[in-house]
């Protein structure tokens, strides 16, 4: 969505949601949590019910927006390096935080994790799906191929994006929307003036240089202006002199 959503006035986490309707944009799962990391934050860690609850009322909104949003599941940043023990008993515990969260809450579908070549772990979002043994297939996890396409989450720590409130687009009314919510977008005002602010000293540089040069120039041009009076003289007589020579 392209948008940071905060909570609590900064004194919780913010996230944002990275949804692409074209299927061709989807990423794989080390190329989700680069992409939060290069944004400052890290694929979304759950430490609670009641932050995965948040987590499912911010998809749910998304969904609700009219803008075609429909299935497409969510990387979250929870991950098992290795196979060592991949088909045992233990594959459940391998399974770690990419934001090095030591959170034990999990929120696993039915018969899941599979384990096996599937080592990374998406949030399911399929509203159109058949509801399978575990009911539908909304926002219970499920281990995948790490290469495979999804959209992801990113998380960010709290209190470090200053913005400007943009309203409330949950409806107060309902307990679980009870958050004060802050949503800022990065835009090309603010890039602008991390360009601009640090040109500022070559800019005065820039003007000081030329204007010693218009002062020198200027200052050249009145010197010549005075002798030239002068330096016209020595050619030119006022007084035409007689020739004695010419004299008959």
């Amino acid at each position: 969505s392209g948008q940071k959503v905060c909570y609590g006035d900064f004194k919780r986490s913010c996230y944002k949601l990275a949804y692409f309707q074209d299927l061709s944009r989807r990423v794989g799962f080390q190329e989700a949590r680069q992409a939060c990391e290069i944004d400052g934050g890290a694929l979304l860690s759950l430490e609670s019910e009641a932050e995965q609850q948040l987590i499912e009322n911010m998809l749910q909104n998304l969904t609700k927006s009219g803008s075609g949003i429909s299935d497409g599941d969510f990387w979250i940043g929870l991950w098992r390096s290795g196979d060592g023990l991949a088909t045992s008993t233990a594959c459940p515990d391998l399974y770690q935080w990419a934001d090095g969260s030591n959170s034990p809450f999990r929120n696993w579908y039915t018969d899941e994790p599979s384990c096996g070549s599937e080592a990374c772990v998406v949030m399911y979002h399929q509203p159109t799906a058949n509801p399978g043994l575990g009911g539908p297939y909304l926002y219970q996890w499920n281990d995948d191929r790490c290469n495979m396409k999804h959209n992801f989450i990113c998380k960010y720590g709290p209190g470090i994006f200053p913005t400007v409130p943009a309203g409330n687009p949950y409806d107060t009314s309902k307990p679980e929307d009870q958050y004060h919510v802050i949503a800022t977008e990065t835009g090309i005002i603010p890039n602008l003036i991390y360009v601009i602010i640090p040109t500022i000293p070559l800019l005065l540089l820039i003007l000081v240089a030329f204007g010693t040069c218009c002062f020198q120039m200027l200052h050249k041009s009145k010197g010549r202006t005075k002798t030239s009076p002068n330096q016209s003289t020595l050619w030119i007589s006022k007084t035409p002199r007689k020739d004695s020579s010419m004299e008959v």
